[in-house]
C-alpha cells in the first residue's frame, strides 16, 4: 500500500458538524477499500488566497492515508461529486509524519516567539524598543 497526504477544503458556509461528517464519510471509503487513515487534522476556517466558487474562506482538513490506489481513486471521485468540497489535493509521500503538521505547529511557534521577544535580557528586544522610541509619528 502507498502513503498519501490528502487535503480537502469545504465551503465556508458549511457547519463544523457537517465537515466532521464529510471527514467520516471519506475515512469510511478508505477503510472499505482496505486502507487506513493514520491521522486526521482539522485546520479550521482559513482565508483562501483567491476566491474559489465565490468562497473567500474554507474549512481545511488533512488526512494521512495508507491505502491502495483504488481506495484513493474512489475517495477522490466521491470528493468531486460532493458540492460542499471546493478543492482537494492528494500527494504521495515516502513516510507519514507522526506528530502535528506544520499548520498545527505554527500556532505554538508564534507563542514561543512572543515569549522570546518579551525577554528583557535579549539585546534584540532592547534594540527594537530603542529604535521604535526614536521614530517620529
Amino acid at each position: 500500500m502507498a502513503l498519501y497526504e490528502h487535503i480537502f477544503i469545504v465551503r465556508q458556509d458549511t457547519s463544523h458538524q457537517r465537515v466532521e461528517e464529510l471527514t467520516k464519510e471519506f475515512t469510511d471509503i478508505i477503510t472499505k477499500n482496505g486502507g487506513e487513515v493514520k491521522k486526521t487534522e482539522f485546520w479550521g476556517l482559513r482565508s483562501l488566497a483567491y476566491k474559489i466558487k465565490k468562497n473567500k474562506k474554507g474549512h481545511y482538513v488533512l488526512l494521512n492515508i495508507d491505502t491502495p490506489i483504488n481506495g484513493l481513486k474512489e475517495m477522490e471521485n466521491s470528493l468531486m461529486l460532493n458540492e460542499d468540497i471546493i478543492r482537494s489535493l492528494s500527494i504521495k509521500v515516502k513516510k507519514l509524519d507522526e506528530g502535528p503538521s506544520i499548520m498545527m505547529k505554527s500556532k505554538d511557534d508564534n507563542e514561543v516567539k512572543i515569549n522570546l521577544s518579551n525577554n528583557s535580557d535579549s539585546d534584540y528586544s532592547n534594540q527594537f524598543s530603542n529604535n521604535f522610541n526614536n521614530v517620529d509619528l
